[in-house]
């Protein structure tokens, strides 16, 4: 594919693609992962555990079909390290927001400041990131 333009902004352009291929890779896969922890803990209470077992592992199926290939595109363009970090960027930021909308649990100020030491991790995971130093 030609993107066009000097190395720089080829290099640009495929580390953007990239990133957000696997971001939005990462977002559906812990979305169903999520559910599939979380999210049927309540509506399946009084079921027996091994129907709560069959029906997460079927939910997880799905979340596989998106975080196998999240991790094969992000690795063409990030450190195993970044990888896992992007992960728990958008794992974090997934399950506030189905504590919030789903189990409808008050947010709390803590979140932020969780969500905050993760943007300090981002900070030195990615220092230096697209430098050939």
């Amino acid at each position: 594919m030609d993107f066009g333009g000097s190395p720089v902004e080829v290099a640009r352009a495929f580390s953007l693609r990239t990133l957000f291929s696997t971001i939005a890779l990462l977002i559906g896969s812990n979305i169903f992962m999520t559910f599939a922890w979380y999210g049927l803990i309540k509506p399946m209470a009084t079921r027996p555990l091994y129907i709560v077992i069959a029906a997460s592992w079927g939910i997880a199926f799905f979340e596989y079909c998106l975080m196998v290939p999240a991790n094969r595109i992000g690795a063409t363009g990030f450190s195993m390290a970044q990888l896992r970090l992007i992960q728990e960027v958008v794992s974090l930021t997934v399950f506030v927001a189905f504590l919030s909308v789903y189990l409808k649990e008050p947010l709390k100020l803590d979140y932020l400041w969780a969500g905050l030491c993760l943007v300090g991790a981002v900070y030195f995971v990615f220092r230096g990131f697209g430098t050939s130093a």
